[in-house]
Formats: C-alpha cells, sequence, structure tokens
C-alpha cells in the first residue's frame, strides 16, 4: 500500500540538511597552517573570531582574526607566539570570548587575552601560563558550565584540572591511564569525562572522585587511535577502526558498556575521524582528518539509533577542522553548523542549512542554547557541586558581548604558612642574608614592577588610541 512505502522514510526535520562552502571572497587566504602531525583539530572559532595554529620558526604560534576579517591575511598579522615550541591545542573559553589557552609541546599551558581590536606586534605575554606537565600537552579543553576551570592532558598519561583564575591545578588524575591519551571529553554539565588511549580503552571518568567509573577495552578491535564524546543522556559515541581497517562508529550505553547500542562500519580510509556533536539537534558530524567530506548522523531513541543523514563532499582534503558554537550561527539563514575547513594556506568556512520556506524564527530548529554565563565559579565545582548550562535564546540571534577581562589573583606565597613538621635548623646560609637586606631587595622588584605595570598601562592606552584612529578611517 501506499501508505506502506511512504512509512519507509524515517521523518525527520533534519534529512536535508546541506552543506555549502561559502564565496570565495568570505574565505580567509594566506595562512600558514601548521604542519605538526597530530590528530587534533587546529582550529578553534568562537563568535568573534577564528583562531588557527600556524607553523612558526623556533617556536609555537597560532593567528587570531576577527570573524568578519576575511579575504587575505596580511603577511604581518599579528600572532600569539609565546610559546617555545609548536603548539598543539587550541581551545577558546566557552564563558568569555576574548580568552583562548593553548597546550604545547613545551610542556606548558598558556591562557591569552585576546582584544577585540587587531594588535600592532604579536602578543607574547599570556594572563597565565600553566606548569604541571612533563612532557608535550596535545590535549586542552575548558569545562561547560564552571567559570575559570580548564583541562589539559599530556604526553605524560597525566589529565590535570586548573584553576585558571587563580593559575592553581586543581586536581592531577595521574594513575588512570597506561599509555599515550588521544582525546578528552566533558559530558553536558561537566560532572564527568570521557577519555580514549592507546592501551584501548574508553574510560568514563569522575575527575572529583578520582575514579574511573566505568571503562569498555576494544570498543573497536582495530589498532588505531579511538574518539569518544558524551551524546545526549548519558550516552558515548564513538569512532575507530575494526580490525580490518574499516572506519567505525560506535554508540554505547554508560550503564552497561558491554554490548553497543549501534555499531557500523563506514569506509577504508584510514585518516582518523573527528566527531563534533550539536546537542540542540542530536546531530553527530565526523571530519576525517586528510578526507574531504563530512558525513553526518542523527542520533535517536529508535533503532537503527545512529541514522546516517548526509555527507558533505569536496575536491580538498581538509587538514583541520573548527566547529562554531551554536550562538555564534545565522538563525535567519536556518544555519545549523558552521564548520571552518582549513587547507594548507587558508579556512574555509562551511555552512550547514536545514531548508525552510519561512522567514520567520524557526523555533523547533533553536531550542535555548548553553550562553556566555558560567552556571558556577571553580571551587563550587570542586566542592561538589554540578549545574548544567545557563541557556539563551537565539529569537533575536546572538550579539557577542564587550571584552571582559580575565583577572589571576595568584595566592600570595608568603600567605600560607610554612608546612609544620621539624624546625630547621638556621644553617649559615640563612645568617648571611639579613633581614634589612631581605627588605632591600623585596622593594626593589616592587618598584620594578610598578614600572613595568605603569610602561603596560602606557602601551595599552596608545594602542587603542591607534585603534581609534584605525576605526575612524574605515
Amino acid at each position: 500500500s501506499p501508505a506502506m512505502s511512504r512509512r519507509v522514510v524515517r521523518q525527520s526535520k533534519f534529512r536535508h540538511v546541506f552543506g555549502q562552502p561559502v564565496k570565495a571572497d568570505q574565505m580567509y587566504e594566506d595562512i600558514r597552517v601548521s604542519k605538526v602531525t597530530c590528530d587534533s583539530s587546529f582550529c578553534a572559532v568562537n563568535p568573534k573570531f577564528v583562531a588557527i595554529i600556524v607553523e612558526s620558526g623556533g617556536g609555537g604560534a597560532f593567528i587570531v582574526l576577527p570573524l568578519a576579517k576575511t579575504g587575505r591575511v596580511d603577511k604581518n598579522h599579528p600572532l600569539v607566539t609565546g610559546h617555545t615550541a609548536p603548539v598543539l591545542d587550541i581551545d577558546w573559553c566557552p564563558h568569555n570570548d576574548n580568552v583562548i589557552a593553548s597546550a604545547s609541546e613545551d610542556t606548558t599551558v598558556m591562557v591569552w587575552q585576546i582584544p577585540d581590536y587587531v594588535p600592532v606586534r604579536n602578543i607574547t605575554e599570556p594572563v597565565v601560563t600553566l606548569e604541571g606537565h612533563s612532557k608535550r600537552v596535545s590535549i586542552i579543553s575548558w569545562h561547560p558550565t564552571a567559570r575559570n576551570v580548564l583541562l589539559s592532558a599530556g604526553c605524560d598519561n597525566l589529565v590535570i584540572l586548573w584553576n585558571v583564575g587563580t593559575g592553581e591545578m586543581l586536581l592531577a588524575l595521574d594513575d588512570m591511564h597506561t599509555d599515550l591519551i588521544y582525546n578528552v571529553g566533558w559530558n553536558r554539565n561537566g560532572s564527568l569525562l570521557v577519555t580514549t588511549c592507546k592501551d584501548k580503552k574508553v574510560r568514563v571518568i569522575d575527575p572529583r572522585k578520582q575514579q574511573v567509573i566505568a571503562e569498555k577495552t576494544k570498543p573497536h578491535d582495530g589498532t588505531r587511535p579511538i574518539r569518544a564524546i558524551f551524546v545526549a543522556d548519558g550516552k558515548i559515541f564513538t569512532t575507530g577502526f575494526s580490525r580490518m581497517s574499516e572506519r567505525q562508529l560506535g554508540l554505547w550505553d554508560l550503564n552497561n558498556f558491554e554490548e553497543p547500542i549501534a555499531l557500523q562500519e563506514m569506509d577504508t580510509s584510514n585518516g582518523v575521524l573527528l566527531p563534533f556533536y550539536d546537542a540542540d539537534s542530536s546531530i553527530v558530524y565526523l571530519c576525517g582528518k586528510g578526507d574531504s567530506s563530512i558525513r553526518y548522523f542523527e542520533i535517536t531513541d529508535e533503532a537503527p539509533y545512529v541514522h546516517y543523514l548526509n555527507t558533505y563532499s569536496s575536491k580538498e582534503p581538509q587538514r583541520g577542522m573548527g566547529f562554531m558554537p551554536k550562538r555564534g550561527l545565522d538563525v535567519s539563514k536556518c544555519e545549523i553548523a558552521r564548520f571552518f575547513k582549513l587547507h594548507e594556506r587558508k579556512c574555509e568556512p562551511i555552512v550547514m542549512t536545514v531548508p525552510r520556506k519561512s522567514d520567520l524564527f524557526q523555533d523547533d530548529l533553536y531550542p535555548d542554547t548553553p550562553g556566555p554565563e558560567p552556571a558556577l565559579e571553580a571551587d563550587e565545582w570542586l566542592s561538589g557541586k554540578d549545574a548544567d548550562p545557563i541557556l539563551i535564546s537565539l529569537r533575536d540571534g546572538y550579539v557577542p558581548i564587550k571584552n571582559r577581562e580575565l583577572k589571576v589573583v595568584k595566592k600570595n606565597i608568603l600567605d600560607s604558612k610554612p608546612p609544620p613538621g621539624p624546625r630547621r635548623s638556621h644553617s649559615t646560609c640563612d645568617s648571611d642574608f639579613s633581614q634589612p637586606a631581605l627588605e632591600e631587595v623585596l622593594e626593589e622588584i616592587r618598584a620594578l614592577k610598578e614600572t613595568v605595570q605603569a610602561q603596560e598601562k602606557r602601551i595599552c592606552d596608545l594602542e587603542n588610541k591607534l585603534c581609534q584612529f584605525t576605526n575612524g578611517t574605515d
């Protein structure tokens, strides 16, 4: 019967999502994209900026461009260049569009304040440098709902959680991974982590209890890297390889890790699939490094649970990929995702759209979505509190907030009393250093610091003035 044949096609408002590259003049051209071999995405975007890890002689650098500054990038465009070895991963703070963190082969993590104007020279001074890893740091990820909480993972098999507002290490998860960590992802409220590791295990970790609460050995039988992300309802989505080197995707239930809810073979390419998830539409987009396509799937509660929607195909392979948060999209064009595809020398935005005839706000496509306000402070989260993201409506579009400064208040070392224990005997060394001499050195340091701060303020004021001139001439 005709009714029968109609019912075979699954109803979904996302069945006709299609991808389109922007026009040529809307790309970012002449960028020397980093050639480091590393499975990170190399690109981070938010409603104000696109940041891309670039080639840089001797140190490590990334470039930050205002979103609207499309076209050819001036070869003297300032870079962010504080690292002494290549930058391996970058991530914008979800609660402050002017703050970005970078992880580097030089074992440090740096957090940067990016001004709304384009600075005149390279940005070389991070707001804070986080030191605690002993090997290169290849993964970085902000907590989704707690202010100033940042996660880093390094080749020392260590996951560290930081409070960026104080520059302190909050937690170190050190006995959990026996080998190289491939990726780390937060769940929606930031109460759990999922990690994948070269030891072929997917682990679900409660970071505050410092416990692995569930794990799955070999969700995919192949030896190549696995990726895992949380999707809705605590489920976990993985990409990996079969024993026959076919690429696979899997969907798993945290409470029953034994059998997959879904496991599908895809193709025999060998690029690692980077999954990007949009919780509002329950769509997972898979971007293989070195592929020239983006495949996307809708995740639902009915079999086969992971439903293939479509593939965006192009001629050129991608070297990396940025994924715009929902509040950075154009709701008037029914845009439900925007990717920033890296080529060797350029960055090409790709827009994913649901075709609709009406010009009205499509509220079924745009449920309220996480906004820029954090739901918790770092210490509240650390003490055991959880909170879902604070949501905003996109009905009138989203207007980015003016530049908010990240202030780092280092705990004063002099405030904390020396640890109790056997009294140190006064060695000869101590007595040589008299109290007045010490006071003198401290006084000189204080005076120098004041001078430096005054000069920094002068530079900043002058740059702002310069900015007014240049904006005046546009």
